[in-house]
């Protein structure tokens, strides 16, 4: 069985402390998550995109099946596999939340990657 591959990046603080709290969840269940830190292993990003600065910039996932999604649909992803989260994913895929979501994400995700450059953490 192909397992679930998570690309985040650990140098941003607000990033690493959501991929622990996200990683001690599914920890603890049957569900096989490998997760991949492209600030320790810069070379991991061209097994999804090849542009570093890319997937240092938003969440990658890449399921069972071999989809690739990023930013808001990655976090959909992993919640769908996430006891206690199900309900989140399903809310999420809604037509009127998803754009919502993706919006607000993308914007987190920019102010986040820039505030990181500017503090040196890569």
């Amino acid at each position: 069985m192909a397992k679930t591959k998570v690309y985040y990046n650990s140098a941003c603080p607000v990033c690493a402390a959501g991929i622990a709290g996200q990683r001690g969840k599914l920890d603890a269940c049957p569900v096989d998550v490998e997760w991949i830190d492209v600030h320790s292993d810069n070379a991991a990003a061209a097994e999804i995109c090849g542009d570093l600065e890319f997937v240092r910039e938003r969440l990658h996932v890449v399921d069972a099946a071999g989809r690739t999604r990023v930013g808001a649909e990655a976090f959909e992803a992993l919640w769908a596999l996430t006891p206690g989260q199900q309900g989140l994913a399903r809310i999420s895929a809604l037509p009127i939340v998803r754009p919502l979501l993706r919006w607000s994400y993308y914007g987190v995700a920019a102010i986040l990657y820039r505030w990181n450059r500017l503090n040196g953490r890569w």
